[in-house]
């Protein structure tokens, strides 16, 4: 029943909503989901729905920063036009990596490291890290607290702990923040700047997919991914707006020990019924 199809891809715009931006991976809940909530759909079309769907989770951050992002905003001065055109040129400095070596290496990934055994062993990997690393840096003060801080090179580093983000599992957000607190950079400024490298990145992948899918939608097909990409739209700007609040006060810990926890689930469950 197509209504049954488009309650699955309004779940799963949810899973995509909440955890593509929290430090614990949006594509190894979306792999791991999907043997629960399995779309009555082609292998093909399942495999580019998983990632255009974050087109509209990416629409959630140009909304909410829209303005800081805008240069061309008649409410900014001159200078605080060039001061966000210094932000973008950051942010391709910071793409580059994960842009070039996610082109080359696409295909190889989502046949070799898509499974559940890769994202439980990245979970409890990168949840142990955010323990320690914040344990480590606790009392520490950082260097980098505004984007003026940001140097080019320093964009450049985060941009490269991105990479990592490329085996699932890991979190794009949870990669850049964890690499960026590692070189001095504050909270704060981690996070935002991983919202701002997932723009270019992220509609670059969903138009890479759709260009290797082929743009041959049928009706329902069309149906289940504007549902998906809506429902993750909507759930996008509740989830970062939690986590900016919640930086303020809080660290990264309970999002480590979150990742040990499911990971150990995961292989537990497989381990059991697979």
């Amino acid at each position: 029943m197509i209504f049954i199809e488009l309650l699955k891809a309004a779940f799963l715009g949810v899973v995509e909503g909440v955890t593509e931006w929290l430090p614990i991976s949006s594509t190894g809940h979306m792999i791991l989901v999907e043997e629960f909530i399995n779309l009555d759909a082609s292998v093909a079309f399942k495999e580019m729905f998983f990632v255009v769907i974050q087109l509209g989770a990416i629409l959630a951050v140009v909304l909410i920063f829209f303005h800081k992002l805008n240069p061309f905003s008649p409410k900014k001065t001159t200078q605080e036009k060039k001061d966000t055109m210094s932000i973008w040129y950051k942010v391709i400095v910071g793409v580059l990596p994960a842009a070039v070596l996610g082109f080359l290496f696409d295909d190889w990934l989502n046949d070799h490291l898509y499974n559940y055994w890769t994202v439980a062993i990245m979970l409890i990997v990168y949840g142990i890290l955010f323990i320690v690393i914040e344990n480590r840096n606790k009392g520490k003060e950082s260097s980098v607290n505004s984007f003026k801080d940001l140097t080019y090179k320093t964009a450049f580093l985060i941009g490269m702990f991105q990479v990592l983000s490329l085996i699932p599992g890991t979190s794009r957000s949870g990669a850049t923040i964890l690499g960026a607190i590692l070189i001095g950079t504050s909270r704060f400024v981690a996070t935002e700047y991983s919202f701002f490298l997932s723009i270019p990145i992220m509609f670059g992948a969903s138009f890479l997919k759709l260009f290797k899918f082929g743009f041959n939608f049928t009706g329902i097909e069309i149906g289940i991914l504007l549902t998906g990409m809506i429902v993750a739209f909507v759930v996008s700007v509740i989830a970062i707006k939690f986590l900016m609040g919640y930086i303020k006060n809080n660290d990264f810990k309970a999002f480590g020990w979150y990742r040990i926890i499911l990971g150990i689930l995961v292989i537990g469950y497989f381990l059991l019924f697979s």
